[in-house]
């Protein structure tokens, strides 16, 4: 009975932790989109748009805090170790890509956009390499 409670417990709170995540990104998207197609440029709304996603930030962090609490002591070494070496993509990463652009080595702009998607391919593919490795 307690096993079952348990996962029930988990998948609230993972289906949780999903909701915060796509709220966050949809803020993403209005504030992103919202000045060019909603309130043309309106600087009012753009402002009140970025509080809005900040809001949703701290929603989906304090979800992620219940999610880590939630998970095995195995299951937060993977964590700990996956959210070790996104920060590092992101920070190590983020400074050479911002080095090539300052330099101009890169003919393009910086843009957050790939920094982004760095950091979520490294902890992705750091959870998939550590659930494989602690089979």
């Amino acid at each position: 009975m307690e096993i079952q409670n348990w996962k029930k417990q988990r998948k609230k709170i993972t289906r949780n932790l999903g909701i915060w995540t796509s709220l966050w990104v949809m803020t993403v998207a209005f504030v992103t989109f919202g000045p060019q197609f909603l309130w043309e440029g309106n600087k009012l709304f753009t402002w009140l748009g970025v509080l809005v996603n900040l809001l949703f930030a701290v929603g989906l962090v304090l979800a992620n805090i219940r999610f880590l609490k939630s998970l095995d002591e195995l299951e937060k070494q993977i964590q700990l170790e996956a959210m070790g070496i996104a920060l590092s993509v992101g920070v190590f990463g983020g400074l050479a890509y911002s080095l090539l652009d300052i330099t101009n080595l890169i003919s393009t702009d910086a843009e957050i956009s790939f920094l982004v998607i760095a950091i979520s391919l490294s902890y992705l593919a750091a959870i998939a390499i550590g659930k494989k490795r602690y089979q």
